[in-house]
């Protein structure tokens, strides 16, 4: 066991010389010998110090360091380690060190200024406060975004703490499937469909405007000649049922009111319409059918169904009897 030890005593001195003579490390290869073609542009050699990323975040290094208070700091205990931080860098990096200068120079005014005795404050005066307020206010803000800083840095990120999944696909054949349909049955389906599509259209039914009262005045009209008219004359068959059937009470009314007369000589004979001049002294009576109707009398015209002779005017009275309606 003492021989054991006594070597790993002598290895000792020789791994140090040998960690001594070790220039530099390429993939984890030491290098002992300076290459003499080498050549390191001024530029190319940088040195950045992890811990620190400017002058505020070595300040505020320092202050909690010494667990001390930003509002309660001791100007020149930080002064002190702050210069002697900026001098071991200006021995690595004149530019990097810059910025620290700076602030070391913010840090001896402050503390040349806490030194200073203040004279007495006038009633005109203005108090011109802490001298390290400013400073305070600039480390609060910068302990206030490292913080969220830090926060953000804990976030999963991608390439980092995870990385999306990839994978190889093979190419894969395009093969079209055609439908195991015929043409006969999709012609079918596409021809029922338009059926269905055709229930589906909107159908607008505007009502037709018939008045009776109105057709009462056409009728007239139309006899105002006061010959006899063909019943079938009077109605119009274009206008559909409607049209009929408003035509039909326009001359019951008529009738009703003794505007007109319905005569016919013979039954299923033609009925034929005439107008009247005046109204009568009493409803027609069936009876009554072989006497002169009143006012006709008068105006010298014949009752329709009285026997006529030829040398009246025919177009007053219904035409006669063909030998079919007499059949």
């Amino acid at each position: 066991m003492s021989e054991i030890s006594e070597t790993a005593r002598d290895d000792e001195p020789a791994a140090a010389a040998e960690q001594a003579d070790i220039l530099a490390r390429l993939f984890d290869q030491p290098i002992t010998q300076m290459p003499e073609d080498l050549y390191i542009p001024p530029e190319a050699l940088r040195v950045f110090l992890e811990t620190f990323e400017g002058p505020l975040d070595l300040l505020l290094y320092l202050i909690r360091r010494q667990n001390l208070d930003i509002l309660s700091i001791d100007v020149a205990a930080i002064t002190r380690q702050y210069i002697e931080y900026v001098e071991l860098m200006k021995a690595m990096q004149i530019e990097l060190a810059g910025e620290y200068l700076l602030m070391a120079a913010m840090l001896a005014e402050i503390k040349s200024r806490t030194l200073l005795p203040r004279p007495p404050k006038g009633d005109d005066e203005d108090d011109e406060g802490d001298p390290r307020a400013e400073l305070i206010r600039r480390l609060q803000e910068y302990e206030r975004l490292k913080e969220a800083a830090e926060s953000l840095g804990e976030l999963p990120r991608v390439g980092r703490d995870w990385f999306p999944a990839t994978a190889a696909l093979p190419d894969l054949e395009t093969r079209v499937v055609h439908p195991d349909v015929e043409l006969d049955e999709l012609l079918g389906a596409l021809a029922g469909i338009m059926k269905r599509a055709e229930l589906t259209q909107e159908h607008h039914i505007s009502r037709e405007v018939l008045s009776t009262r109105e057709r009462m005045l056409k009728i007239m009209e139309a006899l105002h000649h006061q010959r006899y008219t063909p019943f079938e004359a009077l109605f119009t068959l274009e206008e559909g049922k409607a049209g009929v059937v408003v035509t039909f009470m326009a001359l019951l009314e008529l009738a009703k009111e003794a505007m007109i007369e319905i005569v016919q000589n013979a039954p299923l004979s033609p009925i034929h319409v005439r107008a009247r001049l005046a109204e009568p002294e009493q409803a027609y009576q069936p009876e009554q059918a072989d006497e002169p109707v009143a006012g006709e009398a008068e105006r010298g015209e014949e009752s329709p169904f009285e026997a006529t002779d030829d040398t009246q005017d025919p177009g007053r009275r219904p035409p006669p009897l063909t030998d079919a309606e007499q059949e």
